[in-house]
């Protein structure tokens, strides 16, 4: 019964902070086969709460699996248009897109990274519009999570296959606030606090972020009129808010492509395209990944890097403090919604429109110009430590401190 509950508030959650959901709206969900129960659940809050249609795409990893595998290659150097225009038909209509996070982080280690981006690649040019609106937030969209098997076991080894989607079922009850008494309104006080931080920082306008952490000496210059966001964003086309990651733990702001300098270590595993990379250094130039090294999944991450030009600048440096719920609960989730909200991060590829006064509005030309980067992914991965501190820097080079081990100073 206290999984039920729990099970039908974080339906809830979804529906009214995740998408928002609003009167006539249409609601695509992409989601997990082994998760009917909350996929049925948010299906029928979405139209409690006013959705006009509930379109369903169901995912198997598995098939997805077989088909890197055993497809002939021209297959991952097609995307199919149907889809592309779908998308960008519910995007037009100001419609909600919700990904349910499902998938084995190791599903596709034995398959050709070359395979992988061919197939990403195909999908770009497609995409573009239908990426665009989601960045500049003119179309609602949030990502949550549910548990398979072989991501249960991944977290928790030492269980058997049940106790292990069990105790990931209550990690993410925990880490979304889904088991509080009014989770609802538990995420509006929430987003207050993160709405409160990132208008300390938009007050600040530091012209520099410096990280020092062990292994990690890194700048990243920030674009003037910078935006920090965080929490709930608005709407661009209805104007009402919704939460685009549930949960989060973050404030965050997109760099000037070409400012930053130095190397950064990785400090948790990153789950990328069915492939794990752990331990790993980039180091940076005039804002251009000019080396890079991993422990684990070199392959993986060089084919991350050199997906396209975009692919070697920050697209995002987000602020999590040390000590936040995700962290506190001593898990590694081997899924980056959940770990990047447990720890300072950045993110290689596309930088946030919104995240510059009058960004949206801009061509892309203009968002360059801007400082703000383009790319065919975009990427988090994980930096922040108990051991790390960040100043920020004034234009006239006055440093004020933002975290001191780990956490804020402000």
């Amino acid at each position: 019964m206290t999984f039920e509950r729990n099970l039908e508030k974080y339906a809830e959650l979804i529906v009214r902070v995740g998408v928002n959901i609003q009167s006539g709206q249409t609601l695509w969900i992409n989601a997990p086969i082994l998760q009917p129960a909350l996929v049925r659940l948010i299906s029928r809050k979405a139209y409690e709460a006013g959705a006009k249609h509930v379109h369903i795409e169901w995912q198997d990893e598995i098939s997805t699996q077989i088909k890197y595998l055993n497809a002939p290659e021209e297959a991952f150097h097609e995307y199919p248009s149907w889809r592309a225009d779908a998308l960008n038909e519910l995007a037009d209509n100001n419609g909600a897109y919700l990904l349910i996070d499902a998938v084995d982080p190791e599903l596709l280690k034995d398959v050709d990274p070359a395979r992988i981006s061919a197939n990403s690649k195909a999908a770009g040019p497609k995409l573009v519009k239908w990426r665009e609106s989601m960045s500049s937030y003119f179309m609602t969209w949030s990502i949550a999570a549910a548990p398979t098997p072989a991501w249960a076991r991944k977290v928790f080894p030492q269980m058997d296959e049940q106790a292990a989607m069990d105790a990931l079922w209550d990690a993410i009850f925990k880490a979304t606030r889904a088991d509080q008494d009014n989770p609802v309104q538990t995420w509006h006080e929430h987003n207050a606090t993160l709405r409160s931080k990132r208008e300390q920082l938009n007050e600040k306008q530091f012209h520099k972020i410096h990280y020092r952490a062990p292994g990690t000496e890194l700048t990243a210059e920030l674009p003037q009129n910078h935006i920090w966001r965080g929490g709930s964003a608005t709407n661009g086309t209805g104007g009402f808010e919704f939460n685009p990651n549930i949960p989060t733990e973050e404030v965050f702001i997109s760099p000037n492509r070409k400012g930053t300098q130095g190397t950064v270590r990785s400090t948790k595993p990153l789950s990328y395209q069915g492939n794990l990379i752990d331990n790993f250094t980039i180091t940076f130039d005039n804002g251009r990944v000019v080396d890079y090294k991993a422990e684990t999944g070199f392959e993986a991450l060089k084919a991350m890097i050199e997906m396209d030009e975009g692919a070697h600048y920050l697209g995002e440096i987000a602020l999590v403090p040390h000590d936040s719920p995700i962290s506190n609960s001593n898990l590694i989730f081997f899924n980056t919604l959940f770990d990047e909200n447990a720890s300072n991060h950045l993110a290689l590829g596309r930088a946030f429109p919104t995240c510059v006064e009058g960004g949206p509005a801009m061509s892309k030309d203009e968002q360059l110009q801007a400082g703000l980067n383009d790319s065919l992914i975009h990427v988090d991965f994980m930096v922040g430590s108990a051991d790390m501190d960040i100043d920020g820097e004034h234009a006239d080079g006055r440093i004020e401190p933002i975290f001191r081990k780990g956490n804020w100073a402000f």
